[in-house]
């Protein structure tokens, strides 16, 4: 990606309304996650689904959507992939941020949805369905059930280094597949799931898959006094930070790929314009050498002529 790559933004993204991209980025947010919920829910408390099918879905969750919406807004649906889109210039700041907005309200109307679809019991109770959705660490992690019985746990250690690794993965694919107005294609789609579902693949052991600030605050303010282990509002931090943070990262690691990019360009324009230069110098010392030795041949030539006369 070169300097100009990194901060133009063409007239096409331009010329679409922002309430429509805006409007994208809300549907489509509420859809992943909705979808994504009811997978960890639904899929989990009665089909028994695991990371096996887990990973893949949240994946091809992720694609299909982004196809569904890519010609609107880019489809990021994630606030770290429109932090590190703002940092690089792709997107510009007030989209950006309307955006980020629209991606949390989108989670959120997923999480109510989910909370209030959800059938309840005495023997099924709303804790039941939210403790295998919900991302959390230690008690509140996926596997706790299963390694509390070895008196083990995965720490916040742990799930901020899967949550970095796989945030980092998700950001580089979003940058790395779509044009420099941050528009997306079937490329940038189909590369998407792969990444969400390498990045679910990583972390839904350790904290249940976040990888997504939005997704992350959706399903935690309806879980919040739902009898879980630990309230997830307290864990919620680490679902934000970390994403922020592998945003960060990736952005400043394409502006610099961008600044050495154009001073290698810079430096081989200058090359060639002083080889020009030297080539246009050879070339009038040349017609200059020429000049003169015509002028000496005159010379020489006039002066046989005066002694030829003299002679005579």
């Amino acid at each position: 990606m070169t300097a100009v790559e990194a901060t133009s933004i063409t007239e096409e993204e331009q010329s679409k309304p922002l309430a429509l991209r805006v409007g994208a980025e809300l549907v489509g947010s509420f859809i992943v996650c909705f979808a994504i919920y009811s997978i960890c829910t639904f899929g989990s408390a009665i089909y028994g689904v695991n990371m096996a099918f887990i990973a893949p879905l949240t994946g091809l969750a992720y694609a299909a959507v982004t196809m569904m919406f890519g010609a609107a807004s880019g489809a990021q649906f994630n606030p770290a992939i429109s932090i590190a889109s703002m940092l690089v210039g792709k997107t510009r700041v007030l989209d950006g941020i309307l955006y980020i907005i629209a991606q949390v309200l989108g989670g959120i109307g997923a999480g109510a949805a989910t909370r209030f679809l959800l059938p309840t019991s005495e023997q099924v109770t709303l804790k039941i369905w939210m403790t295998p959705v919900i991302n959390g660490f230690d008690k509140n992690s996926v596997s706790y059930a299963t390694l509390g019985s070895y008196g083990v746990s995965f720490s916040i250690t742990l799930a901020i280094v899967v949550e970095l690794i796989a945030g980092i993965i998700i950001v580089a694919t979003a940058l790395n597949t779509t044009g420099t107005d941050g528009k997306s294609n079937t490329q940038h789609a189909i590369a998407m799931g792969f990444a969400y579902g390498v990045g679910a693949a990583i972390t839904y052991p350790v904290t249940g898959a976040a990888l997504n600030p939005a997704r992350a605050t959706g399903i935690a303010i309806f879980a919040q006094n739902q009898g879980l282990s630990q309230e997830p509002l307290q864990q919620l931090w680490v679902f934000w930070i970390c994403p922020i943070l592998a945003a960060a990262v990736v952005a400043l690691a394409a502006i610099v790929v961008s600044i050495i990019g154009a001073k290698k360009i810079a430096s081989k324009s200058e090359q060639d314009f002083e080889a020009i230069e030297n080539a246009m110098d050879d070339d009038a010392s040349g017609d200059a050498d020429g000049h003169e030795g015509e002028q000496d041949e005159q010379s020489d030539a006039q002066a046989d002529a005066d002694e030829s006369v003299e002679a005579d």
